[in-house]
């Protein structure tokens, strides 16, 4: 049976084509990739670096779901969901998602349905650097 789910939270860089190459299948015709990056800059202040923390157990798990709800519910064939944890710099990536289906439609809607579900839910938190200080941005899930 071939796998349809690839969940990391990992300690080095994302690749965009790890993910890509996982979710490439002949029978789909749409793919829909979200890279989200470092910027420089939040609300007018200077950003230097982010630092993610997770409760990677957990984080892996809430993961699955969001994955398996992906395939079981909005149409997704194939899906690869990637999470940078640490330090990562600007312009670095910091979470890369691919979905594969049939479809366009499916690709783009459980493409977003997972990175809005995944900041909503999953236990991994971004501290913001500044040039004159840090705070930790989001306190939930």
């Amino acid at each position: 049976m071939k796998q349809l789910i690839d969940i990391q939270v990992k300690t080095t860089h994302l690749q965009i084509d790890e993910c890509y190459d996982f979710v490439t299948d002949p029978s789909c015709g749409g793919l829909a990739l979200f890279v989200g990056t470092v910027r420089n800059k939040n609300k007018g202040e200077s950003i230097t670096k982010l630092t993610f923390e997770a409760y990677t157990a957990m984080a892996l798990k809430e993961m699955k779901k969001i994955a398996e709800t992906c395939i079981n519910e909005k149409g997704a064939n194939k899906i690869s969901l990637h999470h940078r944890i640490g330090d990562v710099l600007i312009s670095e990536k910091a979470v890369i998602i691919a979905v594969s289906s049939t479809h366009r439609a499916a690709a783009f809607e459980a493409c977003q349905y997972a990175i809005d579900t995944l900041k909503e839910t999953v236990p991994i938190w971004k501290k913001e650097f500044l040039v004159d200080g840090s705070y930790w941005v989001n306190a939930t899930p």
